[in-house]
Formats: structure tokens, C-alpha cells, sequence
């Protein structure tokens, strides 16, 4: 089941965080459920004990009666023993609660991320998924976990109060009455710490984009002498960020000091107030070692309501931005009625443009703008909307799973993973028997594998950053010939490589894919020197067809925007 908030997919409103945090809660409703009661039993337990124990000075030691006193003994044993146990249980429930908690907002992240899919980076910061990932789930789970201890208070208070009130009203009275008072003392400061801990969040997250940002460019920056200038955007950012954190930390500090001072003044009060009323004889001996228990006992609940406030204000805060996520929605959905695709290859065509994709051939196409190749490849790959048919049938009408599944675009964005070569290669372990090492020659990228420490069952650092530039486009390139789709359409796959790496992988690339359907955006001579058919585009539209030797005779514009390939 997928969480899908009500409501406009715009900003989400305080509504929509609340029922996220309790949908997270009826995920798992037996062990939330046991955590609540086991919560108030354990609290109740503990509630109990100062009544118990004022019977047992009472009857046992007031009125000199060992039996009562052993019977209230053994009672007040019993107590223990159940509070042990519940704590014990509801502290396991509350771990669990708040690991499937934090890891099943994980788990919906990642589902919102791969729904995404292409359109996550222009839709998201990096930075924010990442934050989501550490500081919110860590928040998302303190909330869930607080519930137990917070429903027992409650029920703690609410049984003091009565027991008190049963004893003595004025004593009542002042549980009654002053409980709430403290909370609303205490939220008083929890809107100030809500504004500023999503103020701290959103800056949190800024930061880390920027980070990410800077991290992933460092080389071309050192190459531009850009270093300097945006290293001190980011001390600027970051004392900014640090002045977030201050103003959140100052609100908090007053929030920590009212869960000892608040509580702490209405110990004294009632204790104040039991000592003169037994001095007056209102109350008896024993019901006055009680009072003095329930002082002592409330601190307890009291802290943990508002240790509660506070969880569930941070919760909320990182809910929101949870949900913000998940309200993205992406911008190619299925459609009502998918249409089904006749089986086997068939022409791929791009009315736009006037590019068709004959089937079982590799081709090739040049564009006069770099710009124009790039978004055919996306029409194609049904990653833009366009008038692109397959086999006849328009793409907007296929399911998209079959559209990714036929259709295969690869391109010098898509990132290389850490872990295992074998598998970053194949990642669904559906290659037959030879295909990896095929894939590796016709990618010129046996030499790669050759270096590294264990070869094909090597590890591979986090987005290969122990390769060089050439050495990730070969092995994204082997990737993609691995995959082995339908139809392939490989964007500059050779821009990043020298020249005789180039002319072997142009060499091999066609029957690497033969009887399958590639194309190959690029103005590289090499590579459309071996292509079977080649296409040339201006200004968005096909213009000239054949093959590369034909219009380099034929047509100035093609020769003209190669040549500018092989001048480079």
C-alpha cells in the first residue's frame, strides 16, 4: 500500500503531515497497539505504588497489623514486578516502532524517488532526499516512539487525579487544574520551535544540496579557478545555517528548563499543600506518605508529556517535508487503457523531428545543435512528451513499464553505483553466459576491468570515482550493451574517450547490436563512418538522410558540423 495524501499537490499543509505520521503508526498496528498498552500498564503500575504504599503504612504500621502489612508487602511486590515486565516489553515495542518508522519513510522515499524517476533531479534537491534519509527519519521515529510513554502518562495522571481527588479535593483539584496549566505553559514555547526547526531543516537541506553540488563539479571548478568563489558561498551558507541552529538550540534550551522547573514547581506545591493539610488532620498519616509519593511520581509523566510536545513537534516538522516529497507526482503516468505493442522490433518513429528508426540498424544521428539530439532521445525514450509511435501505436498510449523495458536510453548523466563490478554491470543478473565479456570488448573496456583489484568481482567506490572520465562512459556504454534492450539510443557515448579508443569502440559497436535496433546521437566521424544509416538534423527536423560518405558530398550543412567534430 502506497501513502497518497488528499488534497492539492502544492505545499502540504499541516493536515497532511499529521495523517502521515499516523499512517506510519497503522502500519504496524499490533506492535503500536501492544506499545500503547503496555505503555499505560507500565505507567499505571507506577502510579499505584504510592497508594499502595500509604495502605501498607496505614493498616500495617499505624495500626500495628503484620498481616495487612505482609499483605500489602506482597501487593506492592506484585506492582514491581508487572512494571518491570511492561517496561521491559514496551521499551521493545517502542525500539520496533521507531525503526519501522523511520525505515518504512526510507522505503516510501525511495518509492517516490524511482516514481520520479528522470524528472527527480529537477523536481528535488539532492540534498533534500539526502536529508530525509538521515536527520528526518531519525525524527519521524522519535515521534512514533513517544506515543507509548505519552498515552501512559496520561492515564497515570488522570489515576492520580482521581485517587487524589477521592482523598482529598483541594489536592485533586490542583492535579486537575495545574496539569494543564503546564501544558499550556509548555506550548507556549513549542510554536517559536516549530517555525525554527523547520527553518533549520530547510536550511539543512540547502546546505547539503550545495555540497553535493560542489563535491560533483570540484574538477571543473579548480579548472576555471571557480574553487574560491564558491567555497566562500558555502561559508556563507554555512554560518547561516549555524545561526538556524543557534535560534533552534535557544528555544529548545527554554523547552529542556521548563521539564525540570514546571514539574519541579508542582511537586512543591502539592507537597506544600498535603504537609498542612495532615498538620490540620485533614488527612491521615498514610495518605500523606502517599501524597508525598505522587509529588515524586509525577515528575515522570509530566516530563514525558512534554518530552512528547517536543518529539512530535520535530516529527511533524520532518512529516511535512516527507509528504512534500511524496505529493511530487511524476510527469508521465500510465495511461486509463493501455494499448499493447505488437511483439518483436518495429519502426520507432519521432513525427516531430521525421526521424524513423528502420528496425534490426544502427543509425545514426548528427545534429547541427547538440540541444536537438537530446531531446529526439528523450521523445524516444518517452522521457519528453512528443508524438513518438512504435509498431504504429503513439507511446503515450504504451504502459510505461513497457516503454522502459523496449526502449532503452543511456546517456553521459546516468551514474555509476558502488559495489560489485559483475554487478553494476548487470545489475539483474539476466545476462547470458559471455554477454558481459562481450559487452566489455565492444566498449573498448576490458583493459579497465583488467586494473582494477579483483576485476569483474572488484569493488567499485561510490559513482566510480576511481576511474577517470573516458573509463566511466566506456563502462556505462558496456552497461547498456549488457542490458541488451530492443532498442538502444546511446547519447555521445564516445565523447569522454581518445581517439583510438573511439575508432574501436565505432568498429564494434554494430555487431555488438546486430539484428537489434541502436541509435547513436553524435557528430563524431568515426562513429558515423560505421553506421548504417545516418540521419542529419537543424533546427530540430530531419533535413538529409544516407550514409556519411553520401553527405559529406552531398550536403555542406553535415559536412560542415562534422568537420567541426574533427577539427576539435
Amino acid at each position: 500500500m502506497r501513502f497518497s495524501p488528499a488534497g492539492d499537490p502544492g505545499t502540504p499543509d499541516a493536515r497532511s503531515a499529521t495523517r502521515y505520521l499516523v499512517w506510519l503508526a497503522g502500519r504496524q498496528p499490533v506492535i503500536f497497539g501492544a506499545g500503547l498498552a503496555l505503555g499505560v500498564i507500565w505507567m499505571l503500575a507506577q502510579a499505584l505504588v504510592p497508594a499502595v504504599l500509604g495502605r501498607a503504612v496505614e493498616a500495617g504500621l499505624a495500626q500495628r497489623d503484620p498481616d495487612a502489612l505482609v499483605r500489602w508487602g506482597l501487593v506492592l511486590l506484585g506492582l514491581g514486578l508487572v512494571q518491570a515486565v511492561a517496561g521491559i516489553l514496551r521499551h521493545r515495542c517502542a525500539v520496533h516502532n521507531w525503526l519501522g518508522a523511520a525505515y518504512r519513510t526510507v522505503q516510501v522515499t525511495v518509492d517516490a524517488t524511482n516514481r520520479l524517476g528522470a524528472a527527480l533531479p529537477r523536481r528535488v534537491a539532492a540534498g533534500e532526499v539526502v536529508s530525509i534519509g538521515t536527520a528526518d527519519i531519525e525524527h519521524i521515529g522519535g515521534a512514533i516512539d513517544i506515543t507509548a510513554r505519552g498515552a501512559g502518562s496520561v492515564v497515570a495522571i488522570v489515576t492520580v487525579a482521581v485517587i487524589l481527588l477521592s482523598a482529598s479535593q483541594p489536592l485533586g483539584l490542583v492535579v486537575v487544574l495545574g496539569v494543564p496549566l503546564l501544558m499550556a505553559l509548555v506550548a507556549l514555547l513549542i510554536r517559536p520551535l516549530h517555525r525554527q526547526q523547520a527553518a533549520y531543516r530547510d536550511s539543512t537541506g540547502g546546505l547539503t544540496a550545495r555540497a553535493a553540488d560542489i563535491v560533483s563539479g570540484l574538477r571543473v571548478l579548480r579548472g576555471v579557478g571557480g574553487e574560491p568563489v564558491l567555497s566562500e558561498r558555502y561559508r556563507q551558507r554555512s554560518q547561516a545555517l549555524r545561526a538556524d541552529g543557534l535560534r533552534v538550540a535557544r528555544v529548545e534550551s527554554l523547552l529542556q528548563a521548563a521539564q525540570i522547573l514546571l514539574p519541579g514547581v508542582f511537586v512543591v506545591l502539592v507537597t506544600w499543600l498535603g504537609a498542612r493539610f495532615a498538620l490540620r488532620g485533614e488527612i491521615s498519616a498514610g495518605e500523606l506518605v502517599s501524597f508525598y509519593g505522587y509529588t515524586a511520581f509525577l515528575v515522570s509523566p509530566l516530563r514525558n508529556l512534554t518530552e512528547a510536545a517536543d518529539k512530535l513537534t520535530r516529527g511533524h516538522v520532518a512529516a511535512r517535508r516527507v509528504v512534500r516529497l511524496l505529493r511530487l507526482a511524476p510527469e508521465f503516468t500510465d495511461p486509463a487503457t493501455p494499448v499493447p505493442v505488437p511483439a518483436g522490433p518495429g519502426e520507432l518513429a519521432d513525427v516531430r523531428s521525421g526521424l524513423v528508426l528502420r528496425p534490426g540498424r544502427l543509425t545514426a544521428l548528427a545534429a547541427a545543435t547538440p540541444q536537438d539530439a537530446t531531446e529526439i532521445a528523450d521523445r524516444l525514450g518517452r522521457y519528453a512528451d512528443g508524438d513518438v509511435t512504435l509498431h504504429g501505436v503513439p507511446l503515450r498510449d504504451v504502459a510505461l513499464a513497457t516503454v522502459r523495458e523496449r526502449i532503452l536510453v543511456a546517456d553521459n548523466d546516468a551514474q555509476l553505483f558502488s559495489g560489485v563490478l559483475r554487478t553494476e554491470l548487470d545489475p539483474h543478473d539476466r545476462a547470458e553466459p559471455g554477454a558481459v565479456a562481450a559487452a566489455l570488448d565492444a566498449a573498448s573496456a576490458t583493459d579497465i576491468v583488467e586494473a582494477l583489484p579483483g576485476g569483474l568481482d572488484g569493488e567499485v567506490a561510490e559513482r566510480g570515482r576511481e576511474f577517470s572520465g573516458g573509463q566511466r562512459q566506456r563502462l556505462r556504454l558496456a552497461r547498456a550493451l549488457v542490458a541488451d534492450p530492443e532498442t538502444l539510443i546511446l547519447v555521445e557515448p564516445t565523447s569522454a574517450v581518445d581517439a583510438h579508443t573511439e575508432a574501436r569502440i565505432a568498429e564494434r559497436l554494430g555487431p555488438a547490436r546486430h539484428g537489434r535496433t541502436t541509435l547513436v546521437c553524435t557528430t563524431s566521424p568515426l562513429v558515423l563512418g560505421h553506421a548504417d544509416h545516418v540521419v542529419f538534423v537543424e533546427d530540430g527536423k530531419v533535413v538529409a538522410e544516407g550514409r556519411h560518405e553520401e553527405l559529406l558530398a552531398a550536403e555542406p550543412r553535415y559536412a560542415a558540423t562534422v568537420s567541426r567534430e574533427e577539427d576539435r
